[in-house]
């Protein structure tokens, strides 16, 4: 969770409160567009984001809401952050590695335990300074909300062992560690934004996915994949990133008030999506999905056939990033 040091790491290059009111007229400096669906915790977290910022402002900051790629694709929208067209998105972080190669560094295949273990990562020094590292980008991280482990659906077999990966064709999301981790463990990856896999999978251009739960259940993915596995090769966190030029155009009370405003629907959202992580799964298998646990000889082996791509971070990242998360991960 976004915490008052991290605000205040923000805040040098803030303009003058009488030059900041103006701008804040109109509520379309508030746009915040999104992928995830309307039901999703993450955009129901964001609603309750955008009520609570406006009694706490007196209504003097509105949020509008643009769930279900109403304004584009992940992708677009944050192409739609960097230029200013809308004040900001929730999005999976993944998509932000381009722009910000360190958050490959969250990415480490086979290395979360634990939610826990991933939100006491993220709150802490890692957490900071990947913080910076969106900040000289143009970014604010205003909050890290749960995506969820991450977990391999396909409409060929079983994954019940290492072979049974060779040669799926799965998506991924634009994230170069991710790729390499399915490379690594015999699979054939391809890049796709999010938008375009439901369509994909259901004319067998693809074989499978991965994806938390909750997103398998509420793109209704389980109509074009039979298979299910609880791979959890990644744990991913969704960040609500805002423009940092128009985070920095509004005035020290202003940004106190939504910081505090997105600090409680954090909080709504990681208790809530643990909830209904085991209850996304549970219904998945209820519509006919056919779910095969991962042995533990399995994902030794996965993790095995995965640790080039951890030396490669080491090179890309520098050894001391990435050393850092594995330490506080115990891993």
């Amino acid at each position: 969770m976004t915490t008052p040091s991290r605000l205040s790491l923000l805040g040098a290059g803030a303009l003058a409160l009488g030059l900041c009111t103006p701008l804040l007229a109109q509520a379309e400096d508030l746009r915040f567009g999104g992928n995830f669906t309307d039901d999703h915790s993450s955009s129901r977290a964001m609603a309750r984001f955008a009520e609570t910022l406006a009694e706490q402002s007196d209504g003097d900051l509105t949020a509008q809401l643009f769930p279900n790629m109403q304004l584009g694709g992940a992708g677009e929208n944050l192409d739609q952050v960097s230029s200013g067209a809308i004040m900001g998105s929730w999005i999976g972080i993944s998509y932000l590695s381009r722009t910000v190669p360190e958050l490959e560094a969250l990415s480490l295949p086979f290395a979360f335990d634990s939610r826990e273990d991933a939100f006491a990562l993220i709150d802490g020094e890692v957490g900071e300074l990947l913080d910076e590292k969106l900040a000289e980008a143009g970014f604010v991280a205003l909050g890290y909300m749960e995506l969820g482990f991450r977990h391999v659906t396909n409409a060929e077999r079983p994954l019940e062992s290492i072979e049974d990966f060779q040669g799926l064709k799965i998506r991924l999301q634009p994230n170069q560690t991710h790729l390499d981790t399915f490379r690594a463990i015999g699979a054939n990856p391809v890049s796709m934004d999010i938008k375009e896999v439901y369509g994909a999978l259901q004319q067998g251009v693809l074989d499978g996915q991965e994806n938390p739960y909750s997103i398998i259940e509420t793109k209704r993915l389980d109509e074009v994949q039979p298979y299910l596995s609880d791979t959890g090769q990644f744990y991913d966190y969704i960040v609500v990133v805002a423009n940092r030029d128009k985070f920095e155009d509004l005035s020290d009370d202003q940004r106190a008030t939504l910081m505090a405003a997105m600090d409680e629907a954090v909080a709504w959202q990681r208790e809530t999506a643990a909830a209904e992580d085991t209850q996304a799964r549970d219904t998945l298998i209820e519509r006919g999905m056919q779910f095969t646990p991962i042995s533990d000889e399995t994902r030794a082996a996965l993790r095995e056939a995965s640790q080039s791509v951890v030396d490669d971070l080491r090179e890309k990242l520098g050894a001391e990033l990435v050393d850092k998360v594995l330490e506080e991960l115990g891993a």
